[in-house]
């Protein structure tokens, strides 16, 4: 039988199925219809609209943006802003993407008001990868003028409008050296370990509270890639990282007495002003009066709390927020009065007779004052062939310990101090903080100078004379302090003798006021002084502004018993100025002014220390800025105690 003969049966083969055969069919109908609309689109894609499609895709590009954070807000202790982040609008150009650069330089000239070649001269000749990078041309421009720009983009190819982040110091020049700046990191600051993960073109702390609290106020960085047209607007966002806001910081600061305590060093009369007697109808232009120069620091004796501090003059750090321009900064760096320097925790001068309470614990101690003992004051000391003079020409008489505090007698302390010797002196001045760093942790911070007969023989190469004793008894010589560490040492006499490390932080917060970190506060060693002692002085510097003979009247507050200590400390020996007036006297060769106070003065809550650099006499110039200051807080305690006082008569009402 033949293999064919096998199916001799009749029944059919599977491949003459008529159901396979119909399935193979359709299935290779569904394959040509398949290849003719792949045809058909294709004919559409690469004939029909081939054109169109090539023009969009080179108009249309991925563009990757890099989305700075905002940095990260200080407040005062009630919540009030110092500094935050507002958004700022830039114009950048885009090399690889820009046209005609000649046409789009002078058109943006026009449109942001700019000089054209300035223009070309912020772009460069952008070369390799810089192509491909955006460049700033016009940053922080007006909503106008970024407004003009936007409605021209499409036919200023290249040209971008960045919006980001821009520090913000609400208060402008106010408390500048406490808070501080930003600015670009500088190269060798990217070699530092505490810079680790920034990269070049990023903005940093560079002073003050915004360079010691950078890892905190510092957000992070997002990204977002984004489809834009040929005008540069965006199409798509394809991938988008939001960029995280930096932590709050909520320092000890009061605005309200910082506020008090800059206006107090402004002039009444910036400008000339014309006057006319009302009686004679003489006109008379009165002449611009400056500002005046110098520091004021408050603290809380008994935690350390900065209260307020000041250092005039100042800056606006919003300059310096967009990148300073070469006009400011040279201004600012060839002033001679040196605005960019912290005179509260760098400047360093002779404490003149704010000294002198230091010198009384150092004598009460010692055994050296009996407090009923008088020394005579006729007007000047001698020492051998030299004579030095007291303030007071005609001599203070008969005078002991808490007279001549109160009417700051240079005789009665310059017997002191030879029977005390320097290097006692010392020692006491250092115990109270004096000629070392506070510990407050700000860039910049100096050290002061308290001499002894060591150093003196050390750093000068020559051995300690009396006379120096003389001159240092009374906070002049080689003395040298700065204005927070004379408030750290009031702040222990006005506390019974505890020194306290200045606070500036309260606490940590999360962007959105989420605590994550509280300061405590820090007190640190006693003084070399007993209790009893510290009272007796206490009570003599009461007497300085509460007695009607006290050098301090001036700092009196109604309903405040205050304590305190004027000082006025020699720039130039008397010699140098002989024969001068007072005004008449360059400014740079005048006495700085002293006053350093507590209140109230049975139970301090406050100190204010305030330096005015050049400003002639301690009662007159500086003790009027502190009783300011004092005037404030207690007028803030009132309103506080007063706005309780109904919920307190309330409860009292329920309890009932």
């Amino acid at each position: 039988m033949s293999f064919l003969g096998g199916y001799g049966d009749g029944r059919l083969g599977a491949g003459d199925d008529p159901t396979t055969e119909r399935r193979i069919g359709v299935l290779a109908a569904l394959l040509v219809l398949a290849l003719g609309v792949f045809l058909v689109r294709l004919f559409q894609l690469q004939i029909l609209e081939g054109a169109d499609l090539r023009n969009r895709s080179e108009r249309n590009s991925v563009r990757t943006l890099r989305l700075e954070a905002p940095r990260g807000d200080i407040v005062d202790r009630e919540g009030r802003t110092l500094a935050t982040t507002r958004p700022s609008f830039g114009v950048q150009v885009i090399p690889s993407e820009l046209r005609a650069p000649d046409l789009t330089f002078s058109a943006l000239g026009q449109l942001l008001e700019r000089d054209p070649d300035e223009l070309r001269k912020r772009y460069g000749r952008p070369t390799g990868r810089a192509r491909f990078q955006p460049i700033m041309l016009a940053p922080d421009v007006s909503r106008d003028q970024m407004a003009r720009v936007d409605t021209h983009r499409f036919a200023l190819p290249g040209v971008v409008i960045d919006t980001s982040p821009r520090r913000y110091y609400v208060e402008h020049d106010r408390a500048a050296h406490l808070l501080g700046s930003i600015g670009e990191i500088q190269p060798k600051q990217l070699k530092q370990d505490r810079f680790v993960g920034y990269r070049a073109g990023e903005v940093v702390g560079q002073g003050g509270l915004e360079s010691r609290l950078e890892g905190h106020l510092r957000g992070r960085a997002g990204g977002r890639n984004v489809v834009v047209d040929v005008a540069g607007r965006e199409i798509e966002v394809i991938h988008e990282v939001e960029p995280a806001t930096g932590g709050r910081v909520v320092l000890a600061l009061d605005l309200d007495l910082q506020r008090v305590a800059e206006e107090a060093f402004r002039s009444p009369r910036p400008e000339p002003v014309t006057v006319t007697d009302r009686e004679t109808g003489e006109t008379v232009v009165l002449a611009a009066e400056p500002d005046l120069m110098g520091a004021l620091v408050a603290l809380d004796p008994r935690n350390g709390d900065v209260l307020a501090l000041v250092s005039r003059p100042a800056y606006d750090p919003n300059s310096f927020a967009g990148g300073i321009d070469s006009e400011t900064w040279n201004g600012l760096t060839s002033d001679e009065w040196r605005p960019l320097q912290n005179r509260a925790l760098a400047g360093q001068y002779p404490p003149g007779s704010a000294y002198k309470a230091i010198m009384a614990v150092a004598g009460l101690a010692e055994g050296e004052i009996d407090p009923a003992r008088t020394t005579y004051c006729p007007g000047s000391f001698r020492l051998g062939r030299r004579r030095y003079r007291c303030w007071k020409r005609g001599g203070h008489g008969d005078v002991d310990f808490e007279t001549a505090l109160v009417q700051s007698c240079d005789v009665y302390f310059y017997d002191l101090g030879l029977r005390l010797g320097i290097d006692r002196i010392a020692r006491y001045a250092r115990g109270f903080g004096l000629g070392r760093r506070t510990r407050i942790r700000m860039p910049g911070e100096m050290a002061g100078l308290i001499p002894t007969i060591e150093w003196k023989e050390r750093a000068r190469k020559q051995p300690w004379i009396k006379g120096e004793t003389v001159s240092a008894s009374i906070g002049q010589g080689y003395n040298l302090v700065t204005p927070i560490q004379l408030a750290v040492a009031y702040a222990a006499i006005a506390n019974g003798g505890t020194l306290v490390q200045p606070r500036l932080v309260l606490r940590l917060e999360g962007w959105q006021g989420t605590p994550l970190q509280e300061v405590p506060p820090v007190l640190g060693e006693r003084v070399p002084a007993s209790a009893e002692h510290l009272v007796l002085v206490r009570k003599a510097l009461t007497a300085v502004v509460q007695d009607k003979h006290g050098t301090g009247a001036r700092a009196r507050v109604p309903g405040v018993q205050v304590a305190g200590k004027t000082g006025t400390s020699q720039v130039v020996r008397l010699e140098h100025v002989k024969g001068l007036k007072d005004d008449e006297v360059p400014v740079k060769y005048r006495d700085h002014a002293w006053f350093a106070a507590f209140a109230p003065a049975e139970s301090p809550e406050i100190v204010v220390v305030t330096l005015v650099e050049h400003g002639g006499g301690g009662g007159a110039v500086a003790a009027p800025i502190a009783q300011r200051v004092l005037a404030r807080y207690f007028e803030k305690k009132r309103e506080a105690e007063r706005s309780e006082q109904p919920i307190e008569e309330e409860l009292a009402l329920v309890g009932d």
